[in-house]
């Protein structure tokens, strides 16, 4: 397992990966495959519902489909855990016959080998809006659960519509970043939107705020290195006369 990464540095690899991403794929499961990629999974299924009754599901694979579909069936399992504790919840499946009786069971018929389900949470705001399943058959995920936790509220988030809570010239300001973040990242706009939902999230703004960084060039995206560069000026001043002239003593922002 690597190290923890900064958000800065979990975004950066989002929308790297979803740069390489299948264009024609809806955006849902795109962003589902990114995370299984970054986490080093073997699949994973993206569960999502906007409203009570409502749910989308979409997932890297038929099987592991099913596995979700047997837990909204059974109401066990490590998604239904994780929605009602509101956690990332960990279960092997051949380890789970008196945690999840039935699950375990039927899971194991299903995947016919050994199978690890780590199911997330995944929240808008103060919202839970759905789940992150990533599934692993041998090892570990390559990323920490904090890690895990922080793209699953960035998928989460960048899947809400929120557009219609903007005004007309706000909703404006929003195309036009979509637009420039699409032509520096070379990917789908919808991808493009997804990464600037994930950017307001981490920096706990809104869209509108970060789309007006976008536009004023205090935010800035590499194709080449999938990261995103801010430029703050009246903080990097401030911070400069704060520090001592001394090279060798001064910490350098990522």
């Amino acid at each position: 397992m690597t190290a923890g990464l900064s958000p800065t540095e979990l975004l950066g690899l989002l929308a790297q990966t979803l740069a390489s991403a299948d264009a024609e794929e809806p955006l849902a499961v795109r962003l589902c495959r990114a995370v299984v990629k970054i986490v080093d999974g073997h699949g994973g299924t993206l569960a999502v519902a906007s409203v009570p009754g409502d749910r989308m599901v979409v997932s890297t694979s038929t099987t592991y489909a099913q596995i979700d579909a047997l837990q909204e069936l059974l109401g066990e399992g490590p998604v239904p855990q994780a929605i009602h504790d509101d956690r990332l919840v960990v279960a092997r499946v051949e380890d789970s016959p008196n945690r999840f009786p039935t699950f375990a069971q039927e899971a194991a018929k299903a995947v016919g080998g050994p199978l690890t389900v780590y199911a997330v949470p995944m929240h808008a705001g103060v919202r839970t809006v759905g789940v992150l399943s990533l599934y692993l058959t041998s090892g570990q995920l390559s990323r920490g659960s904090a890690d895990i936790q922080f793209l699953a509220d960035a998928v989460g988030t960048s899947l809400m519509n929120d557009l219609d809570a903007l005004d007309w010239s706000q909703k404006s300001h929003v195309h036009q970043a979509t637009g420039m973040v699409t032509a520096q990242l070379r990917i789908h706009p919808d991808d493009a939107l997804a990464v600037l939902r994930a950017h307001a999230f981490a920096r706990s703004t809104d869209l509108q705020t970060v789309a007006e960084d976008v536009l004023a060039r205090r935010m800035a995206f590499s194709h080449d290195r999938g990261k995103e560069r801010e430029q703050h000026h009246e903080q990097d001043q401030d911070q400069e006369q704060d520090q001592p002239s001394d090279d060798n003593d001064r910490t350098e922002e990522p």
